[in-house]
């Protein structure tokens, strides 16, 4: 199991939380998800590709710039 750590500068607001969680949450392999507005970051555990998670956040109308 991984944890990566994603920024995605696009978050602002709940409803950007939502939309990405929504997205995540339903995606097989992941077991968590969190998703902080003030760092503009979503944190992913579980065993998902990273192109699966980048692919669900911009399905979510977002773009990830960056992964730690």
């Amino acid at each position: 199991m991984t944890t990566r750590t994603y920024s995605v500068p696009g978050i602002s607001c709940g409803h950007c939380k939502a939309a990405i969680e929504g997205e995540l949450d339903g995606a097989a392999g992941v077991d968590s998800v969190v998703v902080d507005v003030d760092a503009k970051t979503v944190q992913v555990t579980g065993d998902i590709s990273e192109d699966a998670v980048r692919a669900a956040v911009d399905e979510a109308g977002y773009e990830v710039a960056s992964v730690s």
